[in-house]
C-alpha cells in the first residue's frame, strides 16, 4: 500500500486551493459556534468538568484531518459515548475526583489503541456482529436514558441512581424540591429547541433569508438558547436563586501527557473500552458513508478505524475522553459546505481559541440549558417506528432489538449492548441450525426449478431434488442428514437424490462428514446421490478431499442438466409442456410421501 493510503491528507492536500480554503473556513466557523456549548454539555453528561469537553474537541479534530478518509466527518464528544464513559468511569471512581477524570482519559487511550490495532489488521468486519436492529435498539434506549438523566439539571433537583428505575425513583422522591427558576429556564429551552428544528427555518425564510443561510441558522438554535440563558442568569440574578451555572472554567489547554499506567485500572476498564470502541466505529462509519454517498465519494472503513483510534488517543493525551464522529455536527459541517477534513482542523483552532480566551464568558451558562440541548439531541435518536417495522419484518430481529432496549434501560448500557449481540448470535445459530430446504421440480417449458409446494412443476417419480438454502456447517449438519433420511424413508421407489446447492457458500468439516454419511447410507439403500449447482469455491474445497471419489453419482453444473441426464424422457416432455404436471395445491408425490417432508419445514 502507498503512504497516501495511510495518510489521506496527502491525497486531498494536493488539490487544496483558495476556494476550498474559503469553504472549509466558513464551515469551521459555523461548527465551532455549535460545538462549544455542545462540548460543554456532553462533558457534564459524562460527569466531567465542562472544560474537558473543549479539550476533547481540539487535538482529535486535527488528528482525524490527517488520518480520516471522510471529507466532512466532524469528530468530538457525543452523547452515547459520554454516557458510556460516565457508566464505565463510575465503576472505578467517584464523580468529581481526580481518579474519575483519570479513568475517562484511560478509556480514551485504551479504546483508541483498540481501534488502531483493528485498523492495522483490517478487522472492521467485527463491527458486523453488532446488527442494525441491536444498534438501533441500543441507540433508542440510550437516548431515553440520557434524557431521563438530564431531568435533574432541568428541574434543579438532586438525583441519584444508575439505572432507569433508580433514576426515576429518585426523581419522584425529590419532586417537592424543584427549583422553579431552573425549571423556568429549562422547560422553555427544551420547547424552543424542539420548535427551532422545524419552525425556525420557515420563519427565517419568511424574513427573506436565502435557503442555505436559513438552514445553517436554524441549526444554530442551541447557540441562541445558550446565549439567552446566560443573559437571563445575569439579568435576573438567577445564580443566587439556586440556578446552577457552568461556573469558572480554567483558561488554557492542558499539556500533552499519557495517563499513569495502572494495571488494575486498565484491566478494569478493558471491557468497557472494547464496547466504546465498537460503538464509536459503527456510529462514525454509518454517518461517514451516508455523507460520502451524497457527494459520490468513498471512505475506507479500515482506515477509519485507524483515524478514529488516533483521534481517541489524541483525546487521551490532551486531557479529553473518548470521541467519535457526531451526527449533528457532521451534518452541519456538510451543509455548511466543508470540502475537506481541513475544516475540522480549523474548527479545532476555533475551539482552542475559545478555551484560551473566551472561558470567562461561559461562567453564567445555565446547566439547565445545556441539559436541554442534550435532551433534544438524544430524543431525536429515539426511533419508535423502527420497532414496529422490525416486528412486522422479522420477529427474530425484533426479539434482539427489544431485549437490547429492555436490558439497557433496566441494567445499563454495557449489559444492554452485550445482551443484544449475544442474543443476535444465538438466534442466528438457531435459525441456521434448521435451514430452509425445498423439494423442487421443473417449471414446465423452462430451465427453472421451484418449490413443489408453491408452483405447478414437473417431478420425476424416481428422482427427488432437494434445494438447500443455507451453507452447511456444524450447527446444521445433523439436520441435513435427518432431512434426507426422512425423504428416503417415504420414497421406496426412489433411485436418485439430487442436492441442489445454489445457496451453499461454505461447507465445513462437519458438513462434509454429513455428506459422506448421507452418501454411504444412500448407497446401502441402492439410491444414488448427486450434487448440482455447486459454487466454485465450495467445489475447490471438495476437490481436496476424497468425497468426490466416493460419491456414487455425479456433480452437475446445472440442475436442468442433472434432470436431463437422469431422466431424459421427463426432461423432453417438460420442454414440450407435457408430462406429469401438478396442479396448484396438489401434491407432486403421493400425500403420504410429501407429508413427512412438510413436517420438517419444506
Amino acid at each position: 500500500m502507498k503512504l497516501s493510503d495511510y495518510l489521506p491528507i496527502l491525497q486531498w492536500g494536493r488539490q487544496y486551493n483558495g476556494q476550498t480554503f474559503a469553504n472549509d473556513m466558513i464551515a469551521a466557523v459555523i461548527v465551532t459556534v455549535m460545538l462549544i456549548p455542545q462540548s460543554l454539555a456532553y462533558a457534564l453528561l459524562a460527569g466531567l468538568p465542562p472544560q474537558v469537553g473543549l479539550y476533547a474537541s481540539v487535538l482529535p479534530l486535527v488528528v482525524y484531518a490527517i488520518f480520516g478518509t471522510s471529507r466532512t466527518m466532524a469528530v468530538g464528544p457525543v452523547a452515547i459515548l459520554s454516557l458510556m464513559t460516565a457508566v464505565a468511569a463510575g465503576k472505578v471512581a467517584q464523580q468529581g475526583t481526580p481518579e474519575y477524570l483519570t479513568a475517562a482519559i484511560v478509556l480514551a487511550v485504551i479504546s483508541g489503541l483498540m481501534l488502531v490495532v483493528m485498523g492495522i489488521f483490517r478487522l472492521g468486519f467485527l463491527a458486523n456482529f453488532l446488527s442494525h436492529p441491536v444498534m438501533s435498539g441500543f441507540v433508542t434506549a440510550t437516548g431515553i436514558l440520557i434524557a431521563v438523566s438530564q431531568l435533574k439539571y432541568l428541574l434543579g433537583i438532586p438525583v441519584s441512581g444508575r439505572g432507569m428505575i433508580d433514576t426515576l425513583t429518585s426523581i419522584f422522591r425529590h419532586l417537592g424540591e424543584i427549583n422553579w427558576p431552573t425549571a423556568a429556564i429549562g422547560g422553555p429551552a427544551v420547547a424552543f429547541l424542539f420548535w427551532s428544528r422545524k419552525g425556525l427555518k420557515p420563519l427565517l425564510l419568511g424574513l427573506g433569508l436565502k435557503d442555505s443561510l436559513a438552514s445553517m441558522l436554524a441549526r444554530s438554535g442551541p447557540v441562541l438558547a445558550v446565549v439567552l440563558g446566560g443573559v437571563a442568569v445575569v439579568a435576573f440574578g438567577l445564580e443566587a436563586k439556586g440556578v446552577r451555572v457552568v461556573g469558572e472554567i480554567p483558561k488554557g489547554l492542558p499539556g500533552l501527557s499519557l495517563p499513569h499506567f495502572d494495571a488494575g485500572l486498565w484491566q478494569a476498564l478493558l471491557g468497557s473500552s472494547a464496547l466504546i470502541a465498537m460503538i464509536s466505529f459503527i456510529e462514525s462509519v454509518s454517518m461517514a458513508q451516508t455523507l460520502a454517498a451524497k457527494r459520490r465519494q468513498r471512505i475506507d472503513p479500515d482506515q477509519e478505524l485507524i483515524a478514529l483510534g488516533a483521534a481517541s488517543l489524541a483525546a487521551g493525551v490532551s486531557g479529553g475522553y473518548p470521541v467519535t464522529g457526531g451526527f449533528a455536527r457532521s451534518a452541519v459541517n456538510f451543509d455548511a459546505g466543508a470540502e475537506t477534513p481541513a475544516a475540522g482542523a480549523f474548527t479545532a483552532v476555533g475551539i482552542a481559541l475559545a478555551a484560551l480566551f473566551l472561558t470567562p464568558l461561559l461562567y453564567n451558562l445555565p446547566q439547565a440549558v445545556l441539559a436541554a440541548t442534550v435532551v433534544v439531541a438524544v430524543l431525536g435518536l429515539v426511533d419508535i417506528k423502527a420497532l414496529r417495522g422490525t416486528w412486522n419484518y422479522s420477529k427474530r430481529d425484533f426479539a434482539a432489538m427489544a431485549a437490547t432496549i429492555l436490558v439497557t434501560l433496566v441494567a445499563g448500557v454495557e449489559l444492554g449492548v452485550t445482551t443484544g449481540v449475544v442474543l443476535s448470535l444465538l438466534l442466528h445459530l438457531y435459525q441456521t441450525s434448521r435451514p430452509h430446504f425445498a423439494i423442487v421440480g421443473q417449471v414446465p417449458g423452462t430451465h427453472h426449478f421451484r418449490n413443489v409446494n408453491r408452483h405447478a412443476v414437473v417431478v420425476p417419480e424416481h428422482i427427488v431434488t432437494i434445494r438447500i438454502d443455507e451453507s452447511l456447517y456444524f450447527a446444521n449438519a445433523r439436520f441435513l442428514q435427518d432431512m434426507v433420511y426422512n425423504v428416503l424413508s417415504n420414497r421406496p421407489d426412489l433411485k436418485h437424490i439430487i442436492l441442489m446447492c445454489p445457496a451453499v457458500n461454505h461447507i465445513d468439516a462437519s458438513g462434509l462428514e454429513s455428506l459422506e454419511a448421507i452418501n454411504a447410507r444412500l448407497k446401502d439403500a441402492g439410491v444414488t446421490l448427486h450434487l448440482s449447482e455447486v459454487k466454485g469455491p465450495v467445489m475447490d474445497r471438495l476437490k481436496r478431499t476424497h468425497f468426490l471419489d466416493e460419491l456414487t453419482g455425479n456433480v452437475y453444473l446445472d440442475q436442468f442438466d442433472a434432470i436431463a441426464d437422469l431422466d431424459f424422457e421427463c426432461a423432453k416432455s417438460a420442454i414440450e409442456k407435457t408430462g406429469r404436471l401438478t396442479e396448484p395445491g396438489s401434491d407432486p408425490c403421493p400425500s403420504q410421501e410429501i407429508a413427512g417432508v412438510r413436517e420438517m419445514g419444506g
